[in-house]
C-alpha cells in the first residue's frame, strides 16, 4: 500500500513524469499505426486475390476441353461450395476514337462467376439488384454484352483520386466497343499463322472492384463468345483456369491436395492428357498467388518497425533522466524509508514499479491513440488532401481505392509489453541507486 501512495504521490506532484507518459504513448501510437497499416495492407492484397479470382485456382497449360463435366465433379466434393471457368486473352479495347488501352480479356459466365468471387459487388449497376448478374444489356435485347473495368474507360479524379461512378455507368451502359485479340489458325498451306479477330461487345455494366489491377485492365465477355473468337475449330466448352470457392471453415491446404487429385484423374481419363501436362499444371490457393509479395512487404515492415523501435528507445533515456532526477530530489524520502527498516529491495521496487505505471499509463494511451487513427485513417488522409493539397494515398499506386483501416492487435499487444518493459528498463538503474542509499549520510544533518 505505501508503494501505490508513492506512486500517487509522485505522479502528482512531478508533472515532469508525464513527458515520460507522452513519450511512451507517442512511441506505441506510432508503432500501432504502422504495423496495423502494413498488416492491412497485406491482408487486402490477399483477399484481393480470393475476392477476384475464388480460394483455389487452377491454371492449365493448354485449354481444357469439356470443362463444365470437371465444374460438377468440383461441386460434389464436401470442400468445394462452387467453381466456374475462364477463358483468358489479351488485347486492345477500342472504346471511341482515340481511346485504345490494352486489356486483359477474360471470358466468364457471370452467373456461376458471381458465386466463386465478389463480381457481383463490383457491378455498378447490376451490384443494387437482386438478379443474378447476366450479360443483357438494358434495350438491346439479343445482342452481345460484356462488362469493362471502369479504370478501362475513364479516369479517376485527378485532386481526389475517385471515380464518378454514376456518371462513368450512364455514359458507357449500351454503348458498343471493340475487343482486337488475336488466335492461331491452322492452314493446310501454312504453318499456324496468327490471326487478327475482332469481338464487338455492347457494355452492360461497369465494374468497380476497388483492386486497381483489375479495375484498370480486365474486359470481361460471354466465354462463348471468347470461345468462338479465339479457337473457331474447336468444338465442346473450353476454359484455360478454373476458379474454385471453398466451404466455410474448410482447410484450403487440404482443399489443394483433394482438388489436385481429382484434376489428375479428370485430366488423364477423361482429357487423355500426358504426365506432363497434368504435372505441370498449377492449382494453387488465391493466397498462395501473392506469397513472394506478401514475403517481401513484411520484410519492409520488420525494417520499418525497427527503425521506430530504435527511435522509440529514447524512451528508455527520457525515463532514466527524469526518475534519475526523482532519485536525486528524494533521497530524503528514500533515507526514511530504510530507517524505518524497509529493504533496498523494496525501495527499488518503489522505482521499478513506478516505471511500470508510467509505461501502462503511456500504453494504454498509446493503444487509444493508435486505435483511433487507424480506424479514422482514411478521414485522416481526407483532411490533409483538403487543408493542405497533398493526396497522400493513390489508388493507382497502392492498388486499392481506400487504405486499410483495421487494428493489428496481435502486433499491438508484444507493442505495449515492450513499452512497459522500456519505462521499466529506464527506471532501472536510478532504482538501484535509491537502494544502495545510506540513510545515515542523508540525514545526519538533518
Amino acid at each position: 500500500m505505501l508503494k501505490f501512495f508513492f506512486w500517487l504521490k509522485y505522479l502528482c506532484k512531478w508533472r515532469v513524469v508525464f513527458l515520460s507518459v507522452a513519450a511512451v504513448a507517442l512511441s506505441v501510437a506510432l508503432l500501432i499505426v504502422v504495423a496495423s497499416l502494413f498488416t492491412g495492407f497485406i491482408e487486402a492484397v490477399q483477399m484481393g486475390a480470393v475476392e477476384m479470382v475464388g480460394d483455389v485456382l487452377l491454371a492449365a497449360p493448354a485449354p481444357i476441353e469439356r470443362y463444365p463435366d470437371f465444374l460438377e465433379r468440383l461441386e460434389e466434393m464436401e470442400a468445394v461450395e462452387a467453381a466456374t471457368g475462364t477463358l483468358s486473352a489479351q488485347g486492345l479495347l477500342h472504346a471511341g476514337k482515340g481511346n485504345v488501352h490494352g486489356v486483359s480479356i477474360w471470358g466468364i459466365e457471370p452467373g456461376r462467376r458471381a458465386r466463386v468471387t465478389n463480381l457481383k459487388t463490383a457491378l455498378i449497376r447490376q451490384g443494387q439488384l437482386p438478379e443474378t448478374p447476366s450479360f443483357d444489356v438494358p434495350g438491346k435485347a439479343g445482342e452481345t454484352g460484356g462488362f469493362v473495368g471502369i479504370g478501362v474507360v475513364a479516369d479517376p479524379n485527378e485532386t481526389t483520386d475517385e471515380y464518378d461512378t454514376q456518371g462513368v455507368l450512364g455514359e458507357m451502359l449500351g454503348q458498343r466497343v471493340f475487343v482486337t485479340t488475336g488466335t492461331i489458325v491452322e492452314s493446310q498451306d501454312a504453318d499456324n499463322a496468327p490471326k487478327r479477330k475482332l469481338i464487338s461487345f455492347y457494355v452492360a455494366d461497369v465494374a468497380y472492384s476497388g483492386v486497381y489491377e483489375f479495375d484498370e485492365g480486365f474486359v470481361y465477355v460471354p466465354i462463348k463468345t471468347l470461345q468462338e473468337a479465339l479457337y473457331p475449330r474447336r468444338e465442346g466448352d473450353l476454359a484455360t483456369s478454373v476458379s474454385i470457392k471453398l466451404r466455410p471453415g474448410v482447410d484450403p491446404e487440404q482443399a489443394v491436395v483433394q482438388i489436385r487429385g481429382l484434376w489428375r484423374v479428370f485430366a488423364d481419363q477423361e482429357l487423355g492428357w500426358d504426365a506432363y501436362r497434368i504435372a505441370i499444371t498449377e492449382v494453387i490457393t488465391a493466397r498462395q498467388m501473392q506469397a513472394k509479395y506478401v514475403v517481401e512487404l513484411r520484410k519492409q515492415m520488420g525494417v520499418l518497425l525497427l527503425i521506430f523501435g530504435v527511435i522509440s528507445f529514447s524512451v528508455v533515456v527520457l525515463v532514466f533522466c527524469i526518475f534519475y532526477m526523482i532519485v536525486r530530489l528524494k533521497q530524503k524520502d528514500v533515507a526514511i524509508l530504510k530507517s524505518c527498516g524497509a529493504s533496498g529491495f523494496s525501495v527499488a521496487w518503489i522505482f521499478l514499479g513506478f516505471g511500470a505505471v508510467v509505461g501502462l499509463l503511456g500504453a494504454g494511451t498509446g493503444s487509444v491513440f493508435g486505435y483511433v487513427i487507424t480506424k479514422n485513417i482514411n478521414g485522416i488522409e481526407e483532411w490533409i488532401r483538403v487543408a493542405l493539397g497533398l493526396k497522400l494515398w493513390q489508388s493507382s499506386v497502392y492498388m486499392f481505392s481506400r487504405i486499410p483501416n483495421e487494428v493489428d492487435w496481435e502486433s499491438a499487444l508484444p507493442i505495449v509489453a515492450l513499452a512497459v518493459a522500456a519505462a521499466s528498463l529506464g527506471a532501472l538503474l536510478p532504482a538501484a541507486l535509491a537502494a544502495r542509499t545510506k540513510p545515515v549520510e542523508i540525514l545526519r544533518y538533518e
